[in-house]
């Protein structure tokens, strides 16, 4: 069932109704996962800058304090060993980060978990908006008067309420956090959470939602094409034109493409340069064996 609440004005009179979203402010609190992203937010708030030094890291210790043997005491081989006063600390802390990974979904169900949990104890309020000119810490300490608000209160802000911001950061129960900073630890830790129309979550949305519906409802339908233009529309191409792109080729061009080579012209026999330089080699080899066998008959005589 979906809860209503009053929305109203900052003299405490009611501006009228909004309902809350039941995916947001009625959903069954999931305590597991609220204390498991409460311990992972508080952990990530840690500086983790502890430190503490090793024998390794502390001032002298260089000289061995007495000799090995011969005195009776345990040996020792330094005066800087975590069991001496002024030695390091064995397994002390050293700087690190304490964040924890948290899923994205888990988070967000954290935070709609903390919401309905508020919703359901009734320690939501909705104010319409925060109308003042200048800040005034006067005036929003009896704003907290009028719409009956005891013990911390948490109110969240868009960027743009800057006079409310500034009125109500002086006072000592009252955390501000803007929109997008919201988080189920803060909540946890507030008795009151008070958003305003455009800061309530879920509500936004729908109102921009109605009013398109408004608009839609207001505008006529689709406007039909006129006579003109459906006529304009759907105008043939004119008789010249299918001729322009329709002409056929004239007959010379055919001709021209179609014509065939002439019988009386005989293809002109081009000379084989391989079968010449073959000839050309076979002279030149004969000419050489001549020669060879000049020289042996001279060589001979």
């Amino acid at each position: 069932m979906s809860l209503s609440l009053e929305v109203r004005e900052v003299t405490g009179e009611s501006a009228g109704s909004v309902t809350l979203d039941d995916s947001i402010f009625g959903i069954q609190p999931n305590m597991p996962v609220l204390h498991q992203v409460v311990t992972a937010q508080l952990a990530a708030a840690r500086a983790g800058t502890q430190s503490t030094k090793t024998r390794a890291e502390v001032s002298g210790g260089g000289r061995k304090p007495f000799k090995q043997k011969g005195t009776g005491r345990a040996r020792q081989g330094s005066e800087r060993a975590p069991h001496f006063t002024g030695g390091g600390v064995a397994l002390g802390p050293k700087p690190r980060s304490y964040r924890q990974r948290t899923p994205r979904k888990m988070i967000q169900l954290a935070l709609r978990s903390a919401l309905s949990d508020r919703a359901a104890d009734g320690k939501i309020v909705v104010v319409d908006t925060w109308p003042w000119a200048a800040p005034s810490t006067k005036e929003a300490k009896d704003a907290l008067v009028a719409l009956g608000l005891d013990g911390k209160v948490l109110v969240v802000l868009t960027r743009s309420d800057q006079e409310a911001y500034k009125s109500f950061r002086n006072l000592p129960d009252v955390q501000v956090l803007l929109t997008g900073e919201l988080n189920a630890y803060d909540i946890l830790c507030n008795d009151w959470i008070v958003f305003t129309s455009e800061t309530l979550p879920g509500f936004s949305g729908l109102a921009d939602v109605d009013q398109d519906e408004e608009l839609a409802e207001e505008a006529p339908a689709d406007d039909e094409p006129l006579a003109d233009d459906l006529v304009e529309d759907d105008q043939e191409p004119a008789a010249d034109a299918f001729v322009e792109d329709d002409d056929e080729p004239a007959a010379d061009v055919l001709v021209e493409d179609d014509e065939e080579p002439v019988e009386d012209e005989e293809p002109v026999d081009e000379p084989d340069l391989r079968q010449a330089g073959r000839l050309s080699l076979t002279q030149v080899l004969k000419d050489l064996d001549d020669m060879k066998k000049s020289g042996d008959e001279e060589g001979r005589r």
